[in-house]
């Protein structure tokens, strides 16, 4: 009895969506490198809010804890804004990265990173120290994991080839463009 000791890759579900799909997995530093300006504007709002809503709180019903009552507590209103703020700036981006809003820049920015890294010859998601299994794991469990980030905020730090997009489209760009620069520049 023979047994295959390759493991088989089982491509992940694709939510069907109005957007192309940049990412199913994308890595916490994408996320954070693609956030629009009106993303980081409106995380800033955010996370000023809680504080901001503290302060009026206490102006308009002062709770008279004493001297050193309030600075604590404005401290921890401060904290949860800016967690809040960063929870608003990571979903939006990755709702980009999924295909549920409009994506046009990020696409774009995605296809020019991508084909930069076939042209140089790097691996596309970066360098692993992980083995594939463990890679895998990792991508299953991460995956879409923004949309119960509110419940588990779950995070992917990991480099692995599992981000559910054909990754073909890239190699073909890079050879046009490769191309295009041999035949041009004879």
């Amino acid at each position: 009895m023979a047994t295959d000791t390759k493991t088989a890759i089982v491509p992940s579900k694709r939510a069907n969506t109005d957007y192309p799909l940049i990412d199913s997995d994308p890595h916490l530093k994408r996320v954070f490198g693609y956030a629009r300006p009106s993303d980081w504007a409106v995380a800033g709002g955010m996370a000023s809010a809680a504080p901001i809503s503290f302060w009026i709180m206490e102006r308009a019903s002062p709770s008279h804890v004493g001297r050193g009552g309030f600075a604590p507590v404005m401290r921890l209103a401060t904290a949860v804004g800016l967690l809040g703020g960063l929870h608003v700036l990571y979903q939006r981006s990755c709702q980009r990265f999924y295909g549920f809003t409009e994506n046009a820049r990020e696409v774009e920015m995605d296809t020019r990173e991508m084909v930069d890294k076939v042209k140089k010859g790097e691996p596309l998601y970066g360098k692993s120290q992980m083995s594939s299994n463990l890679q895998g794991m990792a991508a299953r469990n991460s995956r879409y994991s923004e949309l119960f980030i509110h419940v588990i905020p779950w995070f992917n730090f990991v480099n692995h080839d599992q981000h559910g997009v054909d990754t073909a489209k890239y190699y073909q760009q890079a050879e046009q463009e490769l191309e295009a620069e041999r035949t041009g520049s004879s």
